[in-house]
């Protein structure tokens, strides 16, 4: 099977709650290094941990809890095959 990169940049919005629920979530991960979600984060801010994990949320579905949901989040998308 053949696979292809693809480089995608998407413009998202977010809650001030979902924010807060993020950053929770950061600072629950700092309390346990050895974790997988650390792999591929190291020398990364907060606040760029915090958006990872919205972004993260956003696009897997995890906020969206009737149709079309990600559509309210996701402002735009580039997408480009030449990386």
């Amino acid at each position: 099977m053949d696979t292809q990169k693809v480089r995608t940049c998407f413009t998202i919005t977010f809650t001030d709650d979902q924010y807060n629920r993020a950053k929770g979530y950061v600072e629950d991960m700092k309390r346990h290094p050895n974790r997988i979600f650390w792999q591929g984060k190291q020398g990364k801010t907060d606040d760029e941990l915090i958006i990872e994990q919205i972004a993260h949320r956003i696009l897997s579905g995890f906020y969206n809890n009737e149709p079309f949901a990600a559509a309210k989040h996701i402002m735009r998308m580039d997408s480009s095959v030449n990386i």
